[in-house]
């Protein structure tokens, strides 16, 4: 005795190939550069000010690879060859033998961005 196997379907394929058609016209590089333009505001606004020549000097760039999408952000205050920024970040020592110890205020600044950008990225899937 055989047995039958039936099923069936409703629906169609709509929203995937809406999904892969915005893929194809890259629509999510638009939201790379609104997310690194974010970015730099907040990290702007987190910098340590002293004359605000570091929170000022704040760029990102974004790239797109073989499989992948990137946003770098980029600080470009640099003062005899040090980048500035991080020695704000992770501490120096002085020409004196002391060390000022460095304040993590890039992590902070940067995460709720890294945040936003996985939730509409999930969204995104979901809604396809």
């Amino acid at each position: 005795m055989s047995k039958v196997i039936s099923f069936s379907s409703k629906g169609d394929f709509s929203n995937i190939e809406k999904f892969l058609a915005a893929m194809q016209r890259r629509k999510y590089l638009d939201a790379l550069e609104s997310y690194g333009k974010i970015g730099v505001d907040a990290l702007a606004s987190a910098t340590p000010k002293d004359t605000g020549q570091t929170a000022a000097s704040w760029s990102y760039e974004t790239e797109q690879g073989p499989g992948s999408s990137k946003i770098t952000w980029k600080n470009s205050n640099i003062n005899e060859g040090v980048n500035i920024a991080v020695i704000l970040q992770y501490g120096h020592g002085t020409g004196t033998g002391g060390y000022v110890v460095g304040r993590d205020y890039i992590n902070p600044a940067i995460q709720p961005i890294f945040d936003q950008i996985a939730d509409a990225a999930w969204k995104e899937v979901q809604n396809s």
